[in-house]
């Protein structure tokens, strides 16, 4: 898989039918390897390995309505009293982070109401803060640690 704006992590990966599968901690389940999923994974091994995210509060393809329509987030974090913090939407190293990426968040996050957002091809990554009080958000310099969320909360 291509080489992406992130660490290197090993993985689990097995053939079957001449398709690749990548084995999900988070689900503990092999799951098809695409460019997108390739984008997850290390994604999310980044934001556990260096950002010290708990891996008990980090939920994949979280489900979210969007006017009564059922979505699924690409990934959720959650505080420890089970509200959510953060959530993120990967799209494959090859495809261009557009508004329309960032409006697909925007619209989970009508539901969501996290502090934090992330958009990655896993070659750019964005993230911005979220101020409710004052209907803004402000774009991050770099993606904060856990313990950052949490006391900006």
């Amino acid at each position: 898989m291509q080489k992406l704006n992130l660490p290197e992590y090993s993985f689990r990966i097995k053939t079957i039918q001449g398709k690749d599968f990548i084995f999900d901690s988070l689900r503990k389940k092999f799951v098809r390897l695409t460019p997108e999923e390739w984008v997850r994974q290390n994604f999310v091994q980044f934001l556990v390995t260096e950002k010290k995210y708990s891996v008990s509060l980090i939920v994949v393809e979280a489900l979210v309505k969007v006017n009564n329509n059922p979505q699924r987030a690409d990934l959720v974090v959650f505080d420890r009293i089970g509200n959510p913090v953060l959530a993120a939407e990967f799209k494959a190293p090859e495809v261009k982070i557009s508004q329309q990426t960032f409006d697909q968040i925007v619209r989970y996050n009508m539901q969501l109401k996290v502090k934090f957002f992330i958009v990655s091809n896993g070659l750019e990554h964005f993230c911005c803060s979220i101020n409710y009080a004052e209907n803004s958000y402000a774009f991050l310099q770099e993606i904060p640690d856990f313990a950052e969320v949490l006391l900006l909360m």
